[in-house]
């Protein structure tokens, strides 16, 4: 169990070594371009959630990650016992909110920096823990739905 601890511990080390880069050497609103129409770095910040919604809600940021940290800590001891992907999953999505918590936490705002073009729309910049908990939540998808698939054939 200790090695999904240390997975989301890695995520968290990242995410937060990203945004320190991002703060110590770009200016808000800087943009670097990677591939031109399609990926750049951005220093942004962001007092709300995805989309910039519930702009300065930080009470209620902090109330809900400590209940998801909670849940999810008791969801990885309690019904991950055969799932690796469950679990792999969860550390994901664990590390992810645990990097934006520590931002909203500390900075009392969230540094966002991967900013994408997708053909002709701008999608909302996003940072390291964001993509985790993205990647977690579909990998948990894909965990659920293979091991009712396998329930099902068994």
């Amino acid at each position: 169990m200790h090695r999904y601890y240390i997975i989301a511990l890695a995520i968290i080390l990242f995410d937060q070594w990203t945004k320190w880069l991002i703060v110590k050497h770009m200016e808000l609103g800087e943009r670097i371009t990677l591939i031109d129409d399609f990926l750049y770095i951005t220093s942004h910040r962001n007092k709300g959630a995805a989309w910039g919604i519930l702009q300065n809600q930080m009470l209620f940021f902090y109330i809900i990650t400590v209940i998801v940290v909670i849940g999810l800590i008791y969801y990885l001891h309690k019904h991950t016992s055969e799932s690796i992907l469950q679990r792999i999953a969860i550390a994901f999505i664990l590390g992810g909110a645990i990097g934006n918590f520590i931002d909203r936490l500390f900075r009392k705002e969230v540094v966002d920096f991967i900013d994408v073009m997708i053909f002709t729309y701008d999608y909302p910049i996003f940072n390291v823990a964001d993509s985790f908990l993205f990647i977690g939540v579909v990998l948990f998808l894909i965990a659920l739905f293979y091991d009712e698939r396998n329930k099902k054939r068994t």
